[in-house]
């Protein structure tokens, strides 16, 4: 996975990823790209918060279950006391104001071109049937509840003033192979162009010929398909509710296996009128249906759309296996809600919630960089390693190394690779488990008015 390219430029290069891995105690500066210094350029004549410290010192905050802003500065106290440095102050405004001159752009550009990398490095064995396979998923994330970000990104309707919290939508598009981040798109929780759907056709960019796109029911629309199919993209996706199954029509090729046509459907108001025309009237697609059995449960019917119309090719068995790690998607973004904490996120400014957004997927991105070279030295396919395990000894490791020098650095690497892989995750097929906690919690009463209301009423009580 190593890049092997030597010169001039490269030996640089390589002398400031080692002086970024030690100053930050991150495992991550291979995989940053060449222009790293010039994506992140900003107007200071800070000393100590340079934008690549600044950077550093990010993504060690997001990837810390702190997570606080005085735990960062605490760190990078630390180790320049370590280093014979002169200490900077313990306060934490110089380091907010760094992060603020960090430009969203060059954030955005650096988890593109990590999750890309990641992409082109994948050896052919993680690949599916020789093809590229990108996941699109969508969720939801809440900002704090200032008005900046309530005029940015509105609570929903159905909560009162006050009470709510901002909703951001965000869809991702995952590189199934390796989990990594290729491209990303936000948008308010509700509004004209705000669905999933909407912000999906803004990442189709990042989609190359050859790819094969994996989704939810939510993404299987005519245009999508015929658009994507004009790009070489194929797709297979869950058949949407509202279209009617019927294994009587069309081409047969098998039990449950036929080819249909699709007819146009009327225009769309985002579409142009001579977009529209060029399209073509009907569409062959193929109509799959999958049975899950699972012993003690009702038989499960899934009904695939794909572009894949070859069935001795692309066998119905293996449509379903491709399919089912369509999960892998979820998992990518529990991994990132639930183990980094992407959930809630706590910037004050939607500027600043966009950019700690970005940090976020960077991160996310350079820990599955690791995760990578860890299960190409134990010989297995990335999905099988624990993202906490591994996230857990990239924090470990920073630690040491906030105070090792590059050649101690760079021999530890090997054992980061061998911890991370051992940390793989159990094969455990069908698992069911109830949604419920045996553990009680005293948690306290719901806040049913706006905080200001409670604080006057409680001050008049008294």
């Amino acid at each position: 996975m190593a890049q092997s390219t030597r010169s001039p430029v490269a030996r640089q290069l390589e002398h400031l990823r080692h002086r970024f891995a030690q100053q930050t105690g991150l495992p991550f500066a291979d995989l940053l790209p060449d222009d790293t210094p010039q994506l992140l350029q900003a107007d200071t004549d800070d000393p100590i918060y340079t934008p690549l410290v600044t950077l550093g010192l990010f993504l060690a905050q997001v990837l810390d279950p702190n997570g606080s802003c005085r735990q960062a500065v605490a760190r990078l106290l630390a180790q320049r006391s370590a280093q014979g440095l002169s200490p900077c102050s313990a306060n934490t405004g110089a380091y907010c104001k760094a992060r603020q001159r960090l430009p969203e752009e060059g954030l955005q550009t650096l988890t593109r071109r990590t999750g890309a990398t990641l992409s082109g490095k994948t050896p052919d064995r993680w690949q599916w049937k020789g093809r590229r396979v990108r996941v699109a998923d969508g969720t939801t994330l809440n900002a704090p509840d200032t008005p900046d970000n309530q005029r940015q990104y509105p609570q929903t309707d159905g909560q009162k003033p006050g009470l709510g919290f901002p909703i951001i939508r965000l869809v991702v598009l995952f590189c199934l192979a390796t989990g990594a981040v290729l491209e990303a798109a936000l948008a308010p929780y509700q509004g004209k162009g705000t669905g999933e759907l909407s912000l999906l056709r803004q990442l189709w960019h990042a989609l190359a010929p050859g790819d094969v796109l994996l989704g939810d029911r939510i993404f299987c629309s005519y245009f999508e398909i015929v658009l994507l199919n004009r790009r070489g993209v194929d797709v297979v996706l869950h058949k949407h509710q509202s279209r009617r199954t019927d294994f009587r029509t069309g081409r047969r090729s098998g039990r449950f296996d036929h080819v249909i046509e699709w007819k146009k459907p009327l225009r769309p108001d985002w579409m142009d009128e001579a977009v529209y025309r060029q399209l073509p009237s009907t569409m062959s697609l193929r109509e799959v249906r999958l049975e899950v059995s699972v012993r003690g449960f009702r038989v499960r019917r899934y009904e695939l759309i794909t572009t894949l119309t070859d069935p001795h090719q692309f066998p119905v068995a293996e449509l379903g296996q491709l399919y089912r790690r369509r999960w892998e998607g979820e998992l990518n973004l529990r991994c990132l809600k639930t183990s980094m904490g992407l959930e809630q996120l706590s910037c004050k400014s939607p500027e600043m919630v966009r950019k700690e957004l970005w940090v976020y997927l960077l991160s996310y991105n350079l820990v599955r960089g690791v995760m990578a070279e860890s299960a190409a030295v134990a010989g297995v396919a990335p999905r099988f390693l624990s993202f906490a395990g591994a996230m857990q000894s990239v924090c470990a490791f920073g630690e040491l190394w906030s105070f090792e020098v590059g050649a101690s650095v760079a021999s530890s690497l090997a054992r980061l690779w061998a911890a991370v892989g051992t940390h793989r995750v159990g094969n455990r097929p069908d698992r069911v488990e109830p949604r419920a906690i045996k553990r009680r919690k005293k948690d306290f009463p719901q806040l049913k008015e706006p905080r200001k209301h409670a604080q006057q009423r409680l001050l008049l009580s008294a």
